[in-house]
């Protein structure tokens, strides 16, 4: 039971049937009130003339003065005809003269209030008029009223309560013993009615938001693969269809999640092993120089010098290379763009790197022409990009073998592309060419003094600034990387 009142279900039941009862409460009062105040109205205009005819009856007995004893016969008779009337005689200031009631009572008010009475007598009918009623001061019922000419009080009033002492009690009655006990049962029989309907509709209604509750817990407890079955476009409709795509979003976010931890682990697993092979040759060949002391000859301690100073150059690339990525992950590097010549970075990147290549016997070539618009970008940012490229170009390219750099027109943008004759990249590989330390399987070994962030250096550097990198690769034939630059600030958001 306890359950039930704090469901939703439970509650808008709750709200509901509280709700009913008060309309039902209020229906019946105002209902109550209508009939009373119809009876009264009907009344009146049934006994619109009541106290016409009374005043012409008692005309001739009141022309000369008012004898109360010899008008009373008179009036107790049309009273024995007409046991619910009150009737009153009013001088013209509303002061009672005399009336007659049955049963006879001391009056509580002296008075009659004769603006009602005038209403009445200026035929302004249309509606209930209610006058005061002397036996009862807080109370107004509806009334009769005539013109009499009493005696030497000149022109005074019959005024007659159409709703005397005994119809009251009579009224309360048959008020206490019908309609009250009608009402209740009427509005219980509605009640039941509506309120069986309404939680049945309810049940039906809340039945949709149950299974979405259902689904939800089965979702929290693990189940990421529940959805909801949305069958409408209503609020419910929508909000299902948003519980689904959020709980799509939540299962991807979880998945790169884990992409992303497996990413770390082989991340600290690289470092760890790209760090620990060139701290073990430099530790290897130290000690060797110091055992060997003055017994080492002197070109076999340049030999081993040389190797140390490799294997510290190796070091210091990769921890810079790290440094540099962990800065551009952050965001803390932010891109200042301007217009350069690509033409003449692309020359002055071959130039630099141009011995590397002739120690490896590589041909470095650049094809351009005049017609390179300026392009705009960080030309720091490119240069490192671009030096990246072309030397993981060099690095995996045989001996022999062939770099070429284009810088060319396309459109409104200027592209630079480096393609190489090297061994190529297996299609199923591509997509991971710029993971950080991704090696292809035969190129394993750093003793050449690759760090295997070169790639992804060159992507994200490209990525703040939002220049477009594409790599395309074939087996025993090739790869070409192509830069898209754009020649405008706009071109380029």
């Amino acid at each position: 039971m306890k359950s039930f009142f704090t469901s939703f279900y439970g509650k808008l039941s709750a709200i509901f049937l509280v709700l009913l009862i008060i309309l039902g409460a209020v229906q019946i009062y105002l209902t109550y009130n209508a009939s009373m105040r119809y009876i009264q109205e009907v009344d009146q205009k049934l006994n619109l003339h009541l106290a016409g005819n009374i005043a012409k009856e008692l005309e001739p007995m009141v022309k000369d003065s008012l004898s109360v004893p010899a008008i009373k016969q008179s009036i107790h008779y049309m009273m024995v005809m007409n046991p619910k009337v009150e009737i009153y005689l009013a001088d013209p200031n509303g002061k009672i003269l005399a009336y007659f009631t049955d049963p006879p009572q001391k009056l509580n008010s002296e008075h009659i209030n004769l603006k009602p009475v005038k209403r009445f007598l200026n035929g302004n009918q249309k509606n209930l008029i209610l006058g005061d009623d002397p036996r009862q001061s807080d109370k107004h019922k509806p009334f009769s009223a005539a013109t009499l000419h009493i005696g030497n009080q000149g022109q005074g009033y019959v005024y007659i309560i159409l709703g005397g002492e005994q119809y009251d009690n009579a009224m309360n009655m048959v008020k206490d013993s019908y309609i009250l006990q009608t009402s209740l049962e009427i509005l219980l029989i509605v009640l039941l009615l509506t309120a069986v309907t309404g939680l049945i509709l309810f049940a039906l209604l809340t039945r949709r938001i149950r299974k979405m509750s259902t689904a939800v817990k089965a979702f929290e407890n693990g189940e990421m693969d529940r959805r909801i079955d949305v069958k409408s476009s209503d609020e419910i409709g929508e909000l299902a269809k948003s519980f689904n795509k959020m709980a799509d979003t939540l299962v991807l976010n979880m998945g790169k999640l884990k992409n992303t931890d497996k990413q770390r682990r082989d991340l600290v697993a690289n470092i760890s092993h790209d760090l620990r092979s060139p701290l073990a040759s430099i530790q290897g060949y130290l000690e060797t120089i110091m055992l060997k002391k003055d017994h080492i000859k002197p070109e076999e301690r340049e030999h081993y010098l040389d190797i140390i100073i490799k294997n510290t150059n190796q070091l210091n690339k990769l921890i810079t290379d790290l440094f540099e990525l962990s800065k551009l992950d952050a965001r803390q590097i932010k891109p200042q763009p301007e217009p350069f010549s690509i033409a003449e970075l692309a020359q002055d990147i071959v130039l630099k790197l141009k011995p590397t290549a002739e120690r490896k016997h590589i041909h470095l070539k650049l094809e351009t022409n005049e017609f390179i618009p300026m392009v705009y970008g960080d030309i720091g940012l490119v240069e490192r990009a671009v030096t990246n490229i072309i030397d993981n170009a060099i690095r995996y390219t045989g001996k022999n073998g062939e770099v070429t750099i284009h810088v060319h027109r396309a459109n409104k943008h200027a592209e630079i592309d480096v393609e190489d004759n090297g061994p190529g990249v297996p299609t199923d590989q591509l997509p991971h060419l710029f993971d950080r330390f991704y090696r292809l399987e035969k190129s394993r070994n750093r003793s050449d003094g690759g760090s295997g962030l070169g790639l992804a250096i060159a992507k994200k550097v490209l990525d703040i600034q939002k220049i477009p990198l594409t790599v395309e690769s074939k087996v025993n034939i090739g790869t070409k990387f192509r830069i898209k630059l754009p020649t405008s600030p706009s071109e380029g958001k």
